[in-house]
């Protein structure tokens, strides 16, 4: 938390500075905007990142060329921003517009078309097309094979997302091989406790949960709760998910009691971090019912469920996977 403190500290120093001696829509204004947005996205305060970053971008459409790169980037951290709120065909259409931009703007294998094929196929992820975000994220990939060195980190994100795409569709070999190939490049191109190691650990934790090899999962899940209590701000969205999931090994395995304060510790950091209906609250309050539905407190169980489909139908389109999940929980 202190790092970041110290940014936004610096970021907001130089941008009173900026407004004394520079002229109103100067881009070095929006440039500021957008490091303060990066740094209240990182801290999980999405509201805030939404509102320095759109700041920035509406200064970069009067100061700079209407195809210039650096609209593309912003459009792309809006997005991104939207993403992380639950918001997903906000963040599609931001993400595409950013791509637009990035196809007149730069050289065909550009870093940047990476990212951005890479970003469109994480909320076609989220919206529950698995195919669509398959095939972005390959393509993600194949541009970074010609743009990148070969143990750049972007490569470890490539494959981490490819591994979470093959893990929804059921595809848990595949899975493993894509994560444990990111592991392995974030640990030759990372700090020992840079973040990304904490989302690798905790992705393969999941595939062995989701091929019930329980003892395995749960030591992958806690050595990234290890490094995120080192790398995170307190209340950050990344706490809830190791809880969350270290929560679900322990429901698997029949310790109740355990699998329910894990739960809950998750659903609180939850409530502080995200929006009310985003769809992360809804799966919280669908797997603390599943709990109570395991302990017979059937009243408790139906309680959660109910709370956890309101939000969902709330959060997601009418077709989403979850959805029919949540009525087959009735």
């Amino acid at each position: 938390m202190g790092e970041y403190s110290k940014a936004l500290s610096s970021y907001e120093r130089s941008l009173e500075i900026r407004k004394i001696a520079l002229p109103p829509n100067h881009p070095s204004l929006a440039t500021s905007y957008n490091n303060i947005g990066g740094v209240y996205n990182n801290m999980g305060e999405y509201s805030k990142a939404l509102s320095s970053y759109e700041r920035s971008l509406e200064i970069f459409k009067i100061a700079i060329p209407p195809n210039h790169p650096s609209l593309a980037t912003s459009y792309n951290n809006i997005a991104m921003v939207y993403d992380n709120m639950g918001e997903y065909s906000r963040a599609l259409s931001s993400y595409e517009r950013s791509l637009e931009i990035r196809k007149i703007a730069l050289p065909p294998n550009h870093p940047d078309f990476a990212q951005s094929y890479n970003n469109i196929a994480m909320v076609y992820d989220n919206m529950g097309e698995y195919s669509k975000a398959l095939s972005s994220y390959e393509r993600s990939l194949e541009i970074r094979k010609i743009a990148l060195p070969p143990n750049h980190p972007d490569f470890a994100q490539s494959y981490n997302n490819i591994g979470g795409v093959y893990d929804n569709m059921g595809e848990y070999s595949k899975s493993l091989s894509s994560y444990e190939r990111s592991l392995e490049i974030d640990k030759i191109a990372l700090p020992p406790n840079h973040p990304d190691l904490a989302t690798s650990y905790n992705n393969i934790g999941m595939v062995y949960s989701h091929m019930s090899e329980y003892s395995k999962a749960l030591s992958s899940y806690e050595r990234s709760l290890a490094i995120r209590k080192i790398a995170l701000p307190p209340n950050h969205p990344d706490f809830a998910q190791s809880y969350n999931n270290i929560a679900m090994v322990y429901d698997n395995m029949g310790e109740y009691s355990k699998s329910l304060s894990s739960y809950e510790r998750s659903l609180e950091i939850l409530k502080i971090a995200l929006p009310p209906n985003h769809p992360d609250l809804a799966t919280s309050y669908n797997n603390i019912g599943g709990v109570y539905d395991n302990m017979g407190e059937y009243s408790k169980a139906l309680s959660s469920y109910e709370r956890s489909l309101e939000i969902f139908k709330i959060a997601l389109p009418p077709n989403h996977p979850f959805l029919a999940t949540s009525y087959n929980n009735f």
